[in-house]
């Protein structure tokens, strides 16, 4: 868990970043992290569902399938 959150973190700062050095304002940057850092955890657990349901590349034997 703890590795989840400072991964969520660093990467929220560094689109924060981003988007600041490309529009100059330090709002917007916030806005666009803010957004982005809720965005990627739903997003995350969609490609998760996805792939435990329709892949079977690195999925081990014997692992639970919804």
């Amino acid at each position: 868990m703890a590795k989840t959150v400072t991964w969520r973190i660093l990467a929220t700062t560094a689109t924060i970043v981003i988007a600041w050095a490309i529009t100059g304002d330090w709002r917007i940057g916030a806005q666009v992290g803010g957004v982005e850092f809720f965005a990627k955890m739903v997003l995350y657990y969609g490609h998760e569902r996805a792939w435990y349901r329709f892949s079977r590349f690195g999925v081990e034997e014997g692992e639970a399938r919804d």
